[in-house]
């Protein structure tokens, strides 16, 4: 089980039991308290049980792939390159093309809600946190979350 949360439109903050993992798509930067400091661009990693993997785009930004027990979060922003490398049941992202494309299970919208709703047809719904137990508890249909 891990939540997820967010503070501003460039950061998803992933929290297992035992981890939390604050990822800043703005400043590509990850941020898990750790003696080293912040980790910065792309690489594989492992903290705590949280994989992460960032992937460096034609243009330089960092985007990742984050798994928990199976499910893989996608946390891409409004970038919309290297969506190939992307495989996510979990969409943290503001591009329409990017959610077409990849086909997750679930959208963490991360910037114009209302114009992403309007394009694909979906409801939004609006949580404090967003709790995921397992790839069951994800939703057979598209659904959008607003994470406030």
């Amino acid at each position: 089980m891990f939540e997820l949360e967010s503070k501003n439109q460039d950061e998803i903050i992933v929290s297992t039991k035992s981890t939390t993992v604050k990822f800043n798509i703005a400043d590509a930067t990850i941020d898990a308290n750790l003696p080293v400091g912040k980790i910065e661009g792309p690489g594989e990693f492992e903290i705590g049980d949280v994989s992460i993997r960032g992937i460096l785009t034609e243009s330089k930004k960092t985007i990742y792939d984050v798994e928990i027990g199976g499910i893989h979060t996608g946390i891409i922003g409004g970038i919309e390159e290297n969506l190939d490398d992307i495989v996510a049941d979990i969409l943290c992202t503001s591009s329409i093309r990017a959610i077409r494309e990849i086909e997750p299970k679930l959208i963490v919208s991360m910037g114009n809600v209302d114009a992403m709703v309007s394009d694909l047809k979906l409801t939004a719904r609006t949580e404090k946190k967003l709790k995921v137990k397992n790839l069951d508890s994800l939703p057979a249909t598209k659904e959008v979350v607003v994470l406030t």
